[in-house]
């Protein structure tokens, strides 16, 4: 293990906000790209890297559903991108290479979380497919404009999720059976490791990558999930209001991908799982659901799952 993961005082903490958290961080002139940034999570972010200067593309599956979504934030455009789909994908980077831009944060937030099992690409299962093999593709094939950044920062919207799954390398797919909460928590390790190993491939060329849990927040992400799912968890009472204190505002929940995004505090440091507005701990025993897991920062499983993403995807850095 190589990641130095233990906190370092960020000065916030589970209640901040994207926007304390961006308060006198001056992002004019800056590119960020935020994936699935116009629902949720990611629409918060979107907003708040807009109204702290960045100009903030964001690729939909949904272009229209997007630019409606979008119509009252200044600083943002849209591309049509389906993670699913990696001739998608490649026609997505195409196209943004095409204008010559370099890229100054990019933000892996779309994801699918306990859904019905479903086949995308050829065959690979979809929350390791959209979670993460879309974004892998996403983030090599869009390699020289983060390299142009001179600086950039990779950040993949994690969760505690991973604490239910390691890599399942004798069945990635669910072949055998599927579990959509392991398939999740699968995709979600999937995350963490990319960040690993993408900042050991990008420190060299100041690309610097980090991984979140956002928190627990109620937004489209629980499409998949009935009301009475909910509140067996006691996320919501049975009237669908939120339930659990614990739960996050989205704008709470957008902070700790925009804080790994732009905070100063973590010049020189990449590779590093975050939640709270701080970097994690290593989670010291199992069902605690607290800090990261320490097989989701092996970086010998980092580099096992690149070269496997890379196979699978046909894109690498090397």
């Amino acid at each position: 293990m190589t990641t130095a993961q233990h906190k370092i005082g960020s000065g916030f903490g589970a209640r901040s906000t994207a926007e304390e958290v961006l308060n006198g961080i001056d992002l004019s002139g800056r590119l960020a790209l935020v994936t699935g940034g116009y629902s949720g999570l990611g629409l918060e972010t979107t907003r708040a890297l807009a109204n702290a200067g960045a100009h903030v593309v964001v690729p939909a599956r949904r272009p229209a559903d997007a630019e409606a979504a979008l119509a009252g934030i200044p600083g943002t455009e849209v591309g049509e991108l389906d993670l699913a789909d990696l001739a998608s994908v490649d026609a997505f980077a195409r196209r943004f290479l095409g204008t010559g831009r370099p890229i100054d944060i990019l933000i892996a937030n779309a994801g699918i979380m306990a859904a019905p099992e479903r086949r995308v690409g050829p065959g690979w299962e979809s929350h390791f497919a959209i979670c993460h093999l879309g974004h892998h593709a996403l983030v090599n094939r869009l390699w020289p404009a983060l390299k142009a950044g001179g600086g950039a920062r990779v950040v993949t919207v994690a969760s505690s999720g991973h604490h239910s799954s390691p890599m399942r390398w004798d069945d990635v797919q669910f072949e055998r059976g599927y579990d959509r909460w392991l398939a999740y928590g699968q995709a979600k390790t999937a995350n963490v490791l990319f960040a690993v190993h993408l900042d050991r491939l990008g420190a060299d060329h100041g690309i610097r990558a980090f991984s979140l849990h956002p928190g627990a927040i109620l937004t489209p992400l629980q499409r998949h999930l009935r009301p009475e799912e909910m509140v067996e968890r006691g996320w919501i009472d049975e009237q669908g209001n939120q339930a659990d204190p614990d739960f996050k505002s989205p704008e709470q929940g957008a902070a700790t991908q925009v804080w790994a995004a732009t905070s100063p505090r973590l010049d020189g440091m990449g590779g590093l799982y975050c939640e709270d507005c701080d970097v994690a701990e290593i989670a010291a025993e199992e069902g605690e659901w607290v800090g990261v897991r320490p097989y989701a920062i092996d970086a010998g499983e980092a580099e096992r799952l690149w070269t496997f993403s890379a196979d699978l995807t046909g894109v690498s850095l090397g």
